[in-house]
C-alpha cells in the first residue's frame, strides 16, 4: 500500500497549505510507522502534559498573590506590558489554560526528548490534511482519518473565528483549508478566519492564533484580552503570556521548586513528564552562594559554562517567550555546533539579557536515525536517512478530557542539529508499525 506523489499533488489544496513555504516540501510514498511502544507512551502522555500546565497556572498564580516566593511570577512576568500581566492575574481567567497542546518532541535513541510545549501550535491543518490524504488511502493514521477535525471542534464546539495575525501569515493558508473542512462536516458557516488586525470587539468564540509578544500590531487585543478577563468573549487559548514562555520546562526541574512540583501533580505524572523533558536551567545571572553550584553542570559560575569545550558544550540556549525570535528555532542555539567564541558570546548576552527577556539552557538529545522511503523530484522512490520530530496534538474538551487526536511528523537531513520546518524536509502522518 502507497500514496501516489500524483495523488498527493492531486490533493493538495488549491490555496497552498504553507505560505510562502509551499515549494520546499518533499513527500513520501507512505506514513512514518512507529512502534507500538512509542505510541503507547504518545497516548498516555496529553494528560500528563494537560496536568504540567493546570500546574504551572496555580504555581504562577500562587506566587503572583503571595502564597509562593514572588520570585516566580517576576520572573515569568520579565519584559511583559503591565496591562497584560494584570490580565493574566486576573479572577476572570483563573484556571483558564490552553486547550490544544502540541510538545515537540525528538524521537531519541532512548525514547523522547520534549523540546518545546507550544501552546499556539502551527500545523493544525497540515496535520489534518496529511491524515485526510493517508488515511484515504487506507493507513490507520494516528488520531484517525477527520481526528484533528473532531479535536478542533472539541475546543470551538459552537464554532468561532480563528484568528490569524500578519506575523503568523504563512499559516493562514492552512487554517482556511481547515476551517473550510469544518463547516463541510457541518453543512453550515460555523467557523472563519480573520486576520487578527481586522477584530473589532464581535463576541463570536476566538481561536487564538497569534503570539501575545505580538500584541501591539494588533489593535482590537487589549480590548479583547479585558472582554475575555470579564467573560463577555471566550478565547483560547487564553490571555496568559507566561504559557508561552519555555522557562517552564528548565523550572521544572529547579531545586527550588522540588516540593511544590510534588504538591501540584501527582507523583506518576511528574515522572512521566520527567522521562521526556530534558534537565535545564534558567540562565540567571545573580551570583550563587560560595558553596553552591549549577545543578548537573558542576560548575560555580556562568563564566565557567562559557569556557566549556565543544564535548562539554552538548547543550541548548533558547530565548525563553515574548519575543520574535521566540518560535520557529530562530532564537535556539545548539552549544557544539558553535565555536568557544560563539558560544561564549550568545552566553553573555543570554545573561545580558536577564532582566528583559530571560533565556534557558536545555540539555541536548540528539535524534536516532531513521531510514524512509520519500519522492525525489522526478518521482521515483529513495530512501532517505534523517532525524525526526514528532508533534502530537492533543485536544482538551469541555470537560477536561485531553486527547491525541493526530501526529505530525518531520524528517530532516541527517546533519542537522535542529530539526523544525526547513527545505528539504518530509511531512509526515504516524502509523503504528
Amino acid at each position: 500500500m502507497r500514496v501516489e506523489l500524483d495523488a498527493i499533488r492531486a490533493a493538495f489544496p488549491e490555496g497552498g497549505l504553507f505560505g510562502a513555504g509551499d515549494a520546499g516540501w518533499r513527500w513520501s510514498p507512505e506514513p512514518l510507522r512507529l512502534p507500538k511502544a512509542l505510541v503507547r507512551r504518545l497516548e498516555r502522555l496529553g494528560h500528563p502534559l494537560a496536568r504540567f500546565q493546570a500546574a504551572c497556572g496555580e504555581i504562577y498564580r500562587r506566587s503572583a498573590h503571595g502564597s509562593l516566593e514572588a520570585w516566580l511570577a517576576e520572573l515569568l512576568d520579565t519584559g511583559k506590558p503591565t496591562w497584560l500581566v494584570e490580565v493574566q492575574r486576573s479572577g476572570g481567567l483563573a484556571g483558564q489554560r490552553p486547550r490544544v497542546i502540541r510538545p515537540d518532541l525528538i524521537w531519541t535513541g532512548e525514547g523522547l526528548a520534549l523540546t518545546e510545549l507550544d501552546s499556539v501550535p502551527g500545523g493544525i491543518g497540515i496535520a489534518a490534511w496529511l491524515a485526510e490524504v493517508y488515511g484515504g488511502a487506507g493507513f490507520e493514521v494516528l488520531g484517525g482519518r477527520e481526528g484533528m477535525l473532531d479535536g478542533f471542534a472539541s475546543v470551538l464546539p459552537e464554532g468561532g473565528e480563528v484568528l490569524v495575525s500578519e506575523e503568523s501569515a504563512d499559516y493562514r493558508p492552512e487554517f482556511d483549508w481547515f476551517v473550510g473542512r469544518l463547516n463541510e462536516r457541518r453543512r453550515a458557516e460555523g467557523w472563519g478566519v480573520r486576520a487578527a488586525e481586522d477584530w473589532n470587539g464581535e463576541t463570536a468564540p476566538v481561536y487564538r492564533f497569534f503570539e501575545l509578544f505580538d500584541w501591539e500590531a494588533i489593535p482590537g487585543a487589549r480590548r479583547m484580552a479585558g472582554m475575555s478577563a470579564t467573560g463577555e468573549l471566550a478565547v483560547t487559548p487564553p490571555f496568559k503570556p507566561h504559557f508561552e514562555e519555555k522557562l517552564w520546562l528548565a523550572l521544572l526541574w529547579s531545586p527550588a521548586l522540588a516540593r511544590v512540583w510534588r504538591e501540584s501533580m501527582r507523583g506518576a505524572h511528574l515522572r512521566q513528564l520527567r522521562e521526556v523533558v530534558p534537565f535545564g536551567w534558567v540562565v540567571d545571572p545573580t551570583p550563587l552562594p560560595p558553596h553552591a553550584a549549577l545543578p548537573r553542570l558542576d560548575v560555580h559560575t556562568w563564566e565557567e559554562v562559557g569556557d566549556f569545550s565543544q564535548k562539554q558544550r552538548r547543550l541548548v540556549l533558547k530565548i525563553s517567550g515574548f519575543h520574535e525570535l521566540a518560535w520557529g528555532s530562530r532564537g535556539v542555539f545548539v552549544g557544539h555546533d558553535l565555536s568557544a567564541e560563539e558560544w561564549r558570546e550568545r552566553l553573555h548576552t543570554a545573561l545580558a539579557d536577564h532582566d528583559t527577556q530571560p533565556w534557558m539552557l536545555q540539555e541536548f538529545h540528539e535524534g536516532r536515525l531513521v531510514t524512509h522511503p520519500v519522492y525525489d523530484e522526478e518521482g521515483r522512490v529513495e530512501m532517505t536517512t534523517g532525524r525526526v520530530r514528532l508533534c502530537p496534538y492533543y485536544f482538551t474538551d469541555a470537560g477536561g478530557a485531553t486527547t491525541l487526536r493526530g501526529c505530525l511528523a518531520t524528517l530532516v537531513p541527517a546533519d542537522k542539529k535542529k530539526i523544525h520546518g526547513m527545505r528539504d524536509g518530509v511531512l509526515l502522518p504516524c502509523v503504528v508499525g
